[in-house]
């Protein structure tokens, strides 16, 4: 992976496709699914290893009506499958049934999105304490049970009054869940922690000077990592009933770190170039220093929500004590999705996954592509490729078990064949990834591209 000092023009995973009749998010695999389906006992081609034991979900947009603005504001609807002793036991696909779902609304509006109960629950779903949320970032947590029917909305006993971002991060060492809610109105940003437990026992506001559109976040084992990028919330758009994100180059860019459970007029903030990101790798310390990987967008959205290019893996170094802040690029090549072992979040990691174009292919949503890992030891790529009609979305490492290696288990996600207008769940192996498929169960219908999820063990 060649290293540059200064960015390229570059920007989550790909570049819309041309105009069409219908738009890209409604269209092919982006397209929703019509209802719900339960089925037991999958056909396994290969074997399922005996280590997989648990529930893999994944969650995306599936407008109940059919249709939506944007890919972003479909009614969520979680996919997944439980696999035990060998076996793909069954697959379950449920919208969750939020206020929204419930009355045929998606979120368009900035009224729905200062109701914290109204949310899409679309873009994730995550497992902590025993218990399973959906989550969109602008709203409550939605609880599901062990079949994934929709069980209530949680605000941890009235505690949470704000948000609780999509993309939570939970340390491996403490069990804490370290999380964030930003919102329109003051208070703009706010950190929050919940203890092994499940119980929400930190809570603190961040100052920043506007909204913006917060994502992501990361941890290190000492610090919270807020992003404050230029795409910016406006009232004014939303009073008008239009989507209120847009990008706003004169606000800047900044990188604020906090230490993890400290108050946020703790926070240190470091100027980086103006760019946007959806989604880090990781992050961890190293002596006075912050390293972050992420996945960095020159720009989102300047004229519409369709305004972007994909985003290529950077590393930025923030120096605590000396104020010097590094930006460098780490990979020519256009990602979506990046994830590590969730053992190592917020500690060095030395491997992390993502998905990206084939080779010689264009980076434009609805392009085949490939699963990627990457070696951030030695700078080197292995990736699989599901040929010319394969379209993975979002892999996720799972260890072989206690004291796996860095890279021994398995990578996991749902992949769409459009040669036969289906989906697999596909299991690699996660040390060779560029290795035939361990193990491929196709699924009873065809899983829609969505956003994130979590493989969700048993107790042991």
């Amino acid at each position: 992976m060649a290293a540059a000092d200064s960015p390229p023009d570059s920007s989550p995973g790909l570049v819309p496709a041309e105009s069409q009749a219908t738009p890209w998010h409604l269209a092919g695999n982006y397209g929703p699914v019509p209802d719900e389906q339960t089925a037991f006992d999958l056909p396994v081609q290969g074997a399922i290893p005996p280590e997989l034991r648990g529930l893999y979900l994944r969650n995306g947009p599936n407008p109940r009506s059919g249709s939506s603005p944007h890919w972003f504001f479909g009614n969520g609807m979680v996919h997944g499958l439980r696999l035990e002793a060998g076996r793909a036991k069954w697959y379950r696909n449920r919208w969750v049934r939020t206020p929204l779902f419930e009355t045929g609304v998606d979120r368009t509006d900035g009224a729905n999105m200062l109701d914290k109960r109204l949310s899409a629950a679309n873009t994730h779903v995550v497992g902590h304490a025993g218990r399973i949320f959906a989550l969109e970032e602008g709203a409550f947590p939605y609880e599901l049970g062990p079949e994934l029917q929709t069980l209530g909305c949680e605000d941890f006993g009235g505690k949470l009054t704000s948000a609780f971002t999509a993309h939570p991060k939970l340390c491996p060492e403490t069990g804490e869940l370290h999380f964030f809610g930003y919102g329109f109105v003051p208070p703009y940003l706010v950190y929050h922690v919940l203890d092994a437990s499940g119980r929400l026992v930190h809570s603190t506001e961040v100052p920043v000077r506007a909204p913006t559109m917060m994502h992501d976040f990361m941890i290190t084992r000492e610090h919270a990592v807020f992003m404050d990028l230029p795409v910016v919330f406006s009232l004014e758009r939303a009073a008008r009933g239009e989507i209120p994100l847009y990008w706003d180059e004169s606000y800047g860019a900044r990188v604020g770190i906090l230490p993890r459970g400290g108050a946020g007029s703790e926070v240190r903030w470091f100027e980086v170039d103006p760019c946007y990101v959806f989604h880090p790798m990781n992050a961890y310390a190293e002596g006075s220093k912050v390293i972050c990987d992420v996945g960095r967008h020159a720009y989102m959205w300047r004229e519409s929500m369709n305004d972007f290019a994909p985003s290529f893996l950077w590393r930025w170094t923030f120096d605590l004590e000396s104020g010097e802040v590094r930006e460098e690029q780490l990979d020519e090549r256009p990602h979506g999705f990046p994830r590590v072992d969730d053992r190592v979040v917020g500690l060095r990691h030395r491997y992390g996954f993502a998905v990206a174009p084939r080779r010689g292919g264009e980076a434009r949503i609805g392009e085949p592509g490939v699963v990627v890992k990457y070696d951030l030891a030695t700078g080197a790529t292995r990736e699989h490729d599901f040929g010319p009609a394969g379209h993975p979305d979002e892999f996720v490492f799972v260890p072989a078990g206690e004291g796996a290696g860095a890279d021994e288990g398995f990578a996991l996600g749902f992949v769409y064949d459009a040669a036969r207008d289906g989906s697999d769940l596909v299991i690699l192996d996660a040390a060779k990834p560029e290795a035939a498929p361990i193990a491929v169960v196709p699924l009873p219908r065809r899983v829609p591209h969505g956003f994130h999820g979590s493989w969700i063990a048993d107790p042991p």
